[in-house]
């Protein structure tokens, strides 16, 4: 991986910002978003040419009225009954695109963990330990940064759990 500078790079956007003011090691890839993918994890894993369990998407929940963000590898699934558990709480729903959009800054399908508006909760699957590095969107559609998990928890502040499933 190469390491970014800490000066900003045009037309970077809030996620690689925050990697590159964190000094952060990581990795831009960039590939051409089909509006048509049923799937927006699956496709930049093809694109990638990444196995989805090492492409994590980022999904926002509403856990007991809380916006909690969950990072889950595109190979699966969220168990929203496990996020609730993590987070101490008793019911999760995934959250309205809407207030995701809005309280995170970024569109559905490019909602980055990195660089949100407003710092949520995050809790990453623990399967992300079991890779070197992993991928998450960079904050827009056919735009993803590697990294790895360790750098990805610090940066988030997020709990380890078991969420995912499948």
């Amino acid at each position: 991986m190469a390491k970014k500078s800490r000066k900003q790079q045009p037309g970077g956007t809030p996620a690689t910002v925050a990697l590159t003011a964190a000094g952060t090691e990581f990795t831009v890839h960039a590939y051409d978003h089909d509006p048509a993918s049923p799937s927006y994890g699956d496709e930049a894993a093809q694109a990638l040419g990444v196995s989805p369990d090492r492409v994590f998407k980022t999904l926002v929940a509403d856990v007991d009225g809380e916006l909690v963000v969950a990072v889950v590898p595109v190979a699966g699934s969220l168990d929203l009954k496990a996020l609730a558990s993590a987070v101490g709480g008793k019911r999760a729903a995934m959250a309205d695109p809407a207030a995701a959009e809005r309280t995170t800054g970024y569109v559905r399908g490019g909602i980055s963990p990195l660089g949100q508006r407003k710092r949520l909760r995050t809790v990453l699957d623990e399967s992300a330990g079991s890779h070197s590095t992993v991928c998450v969107s960079a904050g827009r559609r056919g735009l993803e940064v590697e990294l790895s998990p360790a750098d990805l928890a610090a940066l988030t502040g997020a709990s380890l759990a078991p969420i995912g499933r499948g």
